[in-house]
């Protein structure tokens, strides 16, 4: 087995750049041979032909979702592992959260106009797991929004400048989306006996201002599994933060496993790609093994 592995990569049913099929495509071409799709708030990526294609191209693929929670007014994402594909409840439950996102949609829609964004809320809306990034994304890159970003920012902004600007709470198009707790999402992914896994704990530190007290009040809170220790983070300015041995030992501190995951969205040349490929980071054999099997055993 080759030491790439990647467990957190995002596809078009979500708000990734490419579809779970393109996904594996890209797996292979990067050498990576276990790989997990965790979109947000949707397994729909999982199908008996995703599976079988991957198998054709002697991939191994650990099924994950990656679901958005609320702390404190703080989102915090949540990843499952190895969860039964099958468990109806849980179907269910992600069902309730995806749908949510769209109430989300048209409320932020309405706000959005009134500064005077431009929104293709009809597009938007066929998207199943719509996110803030794709709403962000659909104003910045529409000719309309031009003038208003330039009068605003200065310059044309990246997503999540315009969604840390505009959108998140205290600024003037925030809504508060339904949602549930780490704890809750904890809880439904246990129940479909998954893994539960505390998502890139390094981007709360950089975008909430989250000490390390109180990334340990959430490991309290959800008692996860484990925690997505070996992450490469990519800041607002697009600076590369790597805190991984940090974390790593957080992980060691609080009798938790560690995984691995790049948070592939799509190639802007400055963050990870599938398996880490355009970075130096590379793990060991014994860890990836490690890393899997914590994963997979129950």
């Amino acid at each position: 087995m080759g030491n790439r592995i990647d467990l957190h990569i995002h596809t078009t049913i979500s708000d990734g750049s490419l579809n779970p099929k393109e996904v594996i495509d890209e797996a292979s071409k990067n050498g990576v041979y276990t790989i997990a799709i965790a979109d947000h708030d949707t397994i729909e990526a999982y199908t008996n032909e995703l599976f079988e294609y991957a198998n054709s191209k002697n991939i191994k693929i650990i099924n994950a979702v990656e679901i958005s929670t609320k702390n404190n007014k703080i989102g915090i994402h949540v990843l499952g592992y190895n969860f039964d594909l099958k468990d109806t409840k849980f179907r269910e439950r992600l069902s309730k959260i995806r749908n949510s996102r769209h109430d989300y949609l048209h409320n932020v829609s309405e706000k959005l106009n009134n500064l005077g964004y431009f929104l293709n809320v009809e597009e938007l809306d066929k998207i199943e797991a719509v996110t803030k990034a794709h709403i962000a994304l659909d104003i910045i890159n529409n000719k309309e929004n031009e003038e208003k970003l330039l009068n605003d920012f200065g310059h044309i902004p990246n997503k999540g400048e315009f969604i840390e600007t505009i959108m998140n709470e205290n600024c003037p198009a925030y809504v508060k989306k339904e949602s549930i707790t780490p704890a809750e999402a904890a809880n439904m992914i246990r129940e479909a006996n998954g893994k539960v896994v505390l998502a890139h704990p390094v981007a709360y530190v950089y975008e909430d201002n989250f000490t390390d007290e109180d990334i340990s009040h959430i490991i309290k809170e959800m008692k996860p599994d484990g925690i997505e220790a070996n992450y490469l983070y990519v800041d607002r300015n697009n600076n590369r933060i790597d805190e991984i041995e940090k974390w790593n030992n957080f992980a060691k501190k609080h009798n938790l496993f560690v995984t691995v995951g790049s948070d592939f969205h799509n190639k802007d040349g400055i963050r990870p790609e599938i398996g880490f490929v355009n970075t130096d980071f590379v793990l060991g054999t014994m860890l990836v093994n490690e890393i899997i099997e914590n994963i997979i055993k129950k």
